[in-house]
């Protein structure tokens, strides 16, 4: 990590070097009411998690941002993948933070789409996350380490208003991560959970899922990724697996928002940082998965106002 990144990153956790616990939970409440001003200017706020690591929750998560901000949404999506980020790779984002006295202003991707994500802190691509002192000898520190980086994006990224924030949860949504993100975000809208058709896959994902309900997180649909293979001459979906979601989401009581088979295109798509173009078929499935989420939030925003 170059001189720079240390001394950027170091801003970013500085409230780790106090040692007064009275300046520690003066600080911690100030840029809780600071985490709740800059939420506050944001419409809804989505999480996009799995029980299941290799689901593909990252690359969804950024098509799933992409077609909301190609229907005209003014889009935020937020990389909580500390160790291994890769949102700005696949939407084509290498811009860095810019720091002014108003927060961090996060560079700015396809669709005027907002990027936060700790890959900008990193000025190598294969430099790692190395996390200094007493974290390296526990797991509980680093721990509060990841809280920490995760409570400052959201309270010092000056996101502005916008419409929608995505933020991407690490792979397997470890144990520590739905809780805090759920503490962090006020008024958070709910969550898309991100699975394959395979039966390990739903059976890990069905515990994440109950999880998330059990710590108050509302589930607003299920997306099946992976859900065969799309032919590259005909656009037909040839199956992975034996059967489907549909179980899942009848037994769970949850929304199947769509599926997304696996397509060549997709995958260069996401190496390369070069969005599918808004006519693909997989571009299409994403905006029917969009609207679907949208059409939900609309209808819990109805029910919720009638009650």
């Amino acid at each position: 990590m170059s001189p720079e990144a240390q001394k950027d990153l170091k801003t970013i956790l500085k409230k780790i070097h106090f040692t007064d616990d009275a300046q520690v939970m003066k600080q911690l409440v100030d840029q809780s009411l600071q985490v709740k001003i800059r939420m506050g200017q944001i419409r809804r706020k989505i999480v996009i998690m799995s029980g299941k690591g290799g689901v593909g929750k990252s690359m969804t998560t950024a098509n799933i941002s992409l077609a909301f901000a190609r229907q005209g949404n003014k889009v935020g999506v937020l990389d909580v993948d500390l160790n291994g980020p890769c949102i700005p790779k696949m939407l084509g984002v290498k811009d860095r933070f810019e720091f002014t006295s108003e927060g961090a202003i996060p560079p700015v991707g396809p669709y005027e789409m907002k990027v936060a994500s700790m890959d900008f802190f990193l000025r190598q691509e294969d430099s790692p996350v190395r996390w200094k002192g007493p974290m390296e000898l526990s797991p509980v520190w680093l721990g509060l380490m990841e809280m920490n980086v995760i409570r400052e994006f959201l309270g010092d990224v000056n996101w502005g208003e916008i419409d929608y924030l995505f933020t991407d949860l690490p792979p397997g949504a470890a144990a520590d991560k739905p809780p805090v993100i759920a503490g962090f975000i006020p008024e958070l809208d709910g969550a898309v959970v991100v699975t394959t058709p395979s039966e390990v896959a739903k059976t890990v994902v069905k515990k994440s899922i109950v999880y998330a309900r059990d710590l108050g997180i509302p589930i607003i649909g299920l997306v099946e990724n992976m859900s065969g293979a799309l032919c590259p001459n005909c656009s037909t979906a040839v199956p992975f697996f034996e059967g489907g979601c549909e179980d899942l989401c009848e037994e769970l009581d949850v929304p199947l928002l769509g599926k997304i088979p696996f397509d060549r295109e997709l995958s260069h798509a996401c190496d390369s940082g070069e969005p599918l173009a808004a006519t693909h078929p997989i571009s299409k499935r994403f905006d029917e998965i969009a609207n679907r989420i949208q059409q939900l939030l609309d209808y819990k925003k109805i029910v919720a106002e009638k009650l």
